[in-house]
């Protein structure tokens, strides 16, 4: 007996046996939930515009800081993980995933202790993050210099 076309039998029998991931409704999904955090976002941005009579450009910060601290009292709470299974990645790409996935590790560590639980595991899923947008931001900084210069 030839053991590959047994393998390759047995995944074709098992393939034909699975549901189908729907793929456009997860992508729906994950395009409206993250299009509400950023609806979300926009609005706590024209509140401190309104309400507190700051510039577009000064009430970045504190609308980043805002949906930085929901993200992290609804992951406390465990209603973020509950969108997150729900919307998938629209749940995971606005700066609200960056909290939840820190808030998570803290939250999941922290019968290790305070230094070595929460401080050492916080960064282990989002210091990758903060290394790439370190880097990306210094290449793309660089590039900008040199094309300033050449042109």
């Amino acid at each position: 007996m030839d053991k590959p076309k047994i393998k390759d039998d047995y995944k074709n029998q098992i393939k034909s046996y699975q549901p189908k991931p729907p793929y456009i409704i997860n992508c729906l999904k994950a395009f409206v939930i993250g299009g509400l955090i950023c609806v979300l976002g926009q609005a706590l941005q024209n509140f401190y515009i309104q309400v507190f009579h700051f510039t577009e450009k000064d009430a970045a910060n504190p609308t980043a800081g805002t949906l930085i601290l929901l993200s992290a009292i609804f992951t406390g709470f465990g209603i973020y993980d509950r969108l997150g299974q729900f919307a998938g990645a629209g749940s995971a790409v606005p700066i609200t995933g960056f909290a939840n996935s820190m808030t998570s590790a803290a939250i999941e560590h922290r019968s290790e202790g305070i230094v070595l639980g929460i401080a050492t595991n916080m960064f282990k899923l989002a210091g990758s993050v903060i290394v790439f947008g370190v880097v990306a931001a210094y290449i793309v900084g660089m590039i900008r210099y040199f094309y300033g210069i050449a042109f």
